[in-house]
């Protein structure tokens, strides 16, 4: 069983107190999270948090620490009720979903422009709340990004010209064989879940993977696309059910 640790939400304004502690737990043990990075923040939620002045700074000294910095979305605002209908079945609302594939890749080339801006190269993505549909796909492939962090399964896969790799559940919740990745929202956080989260961390220390690590477990072998396909049946109607 390996371990991804991916941090959603990353943005001028957030919680930074608890970014700090967990910056140093993870220097501790050498542990290279992703960073889900809100290139153009307009969330008011998100807003209400304390800013930081060097912000881009910061994102380029993770990066040069190896930290994998992820386009999470361009501004966090929802616009669009998906129904169920996304190319996961997460359900709820979406930045991206049911716009035009011109609308889809304005967005993603106006975060790229930020990230740029701030001498930070982008790879990967993964969409607000999880939702796609295939404009979403199109146009991340025209603005040359073909990694996405989310789908179904225990090992990252290629699908449509792009790499995924899996995000499966809310909670810190690890099968014990295969892949897995945290979705972590930090702004949500009060000390004690932090508390938990360096327990995890210690605990786990020896299964938790870099980025680089992931993809190179990427395979599309008949057994590991079964079990693709089993979860994502099996995960499909608990939200159902919810």
């Amino acid at each position: 069983m390996k371990i991804l640790i991916r941090f959603d939400d990353i943005a001028e304004n957030m919680n930074w107190n608890l970014m700090e502690k967990c910056e140093k737990l993870f220097d501790q043990f050498n542990i290279k999270p992703v960073l889900g990075v809100i290139p153009n923040n307009k969330d008011k939620e998100l807003l209400s948090y304390p800013f930081k002045n060097d912000f881009w700074k910061t994102v380029k000294d993770w990066q040069s620490k190896g930290w994998e910095i992820a386009m999470h979305g361009y501004n966090h605002l929802y616009e669009i009720e998906t129904n169920k209908k996304d190319f996961f079945k997460y359900g709820g609302k979406s930045e991206f979903y049911g716009q035009s594939l011109e609308s889809q890749s304005s967005k993603i080339k106006d975060g790229l422009k930020i990230f740029q801006k701030n001498n930070i190269k982008i790879r990967t993505f993964f969409s607000p709340n999880h939702t796609y549909d295939k404009n979403t796909f199109e146009a991340l492939k025209l603005n040359n990004i073909n990694e996405i962090i989310d789908g179904y399964g225990l090992k990252p896969y290629l699908e449509n010209d792009i790499k995924f790799i899996p995000q499966l559940f809310y909670k810190n919740f690890f099968l014990p064989f295969g892949l897995q990745t945290t979705q972590i929202h930090l702004n949500y956080w009060n000390d004690n879940d932090y508390k938990n989260f360096s327990k995890l961390v210690i605990k786990y220390k020896k299964d938790i993977i870099s980025y680089d690590e992931a993809i190179k477990m990427l395979s599309n072998k008949k057994v590991d696309k079964l079990i693709r396909q089993l979860l994502r049946k099996i995960l499909i109607i608990k939200r159902k059910l919810n």
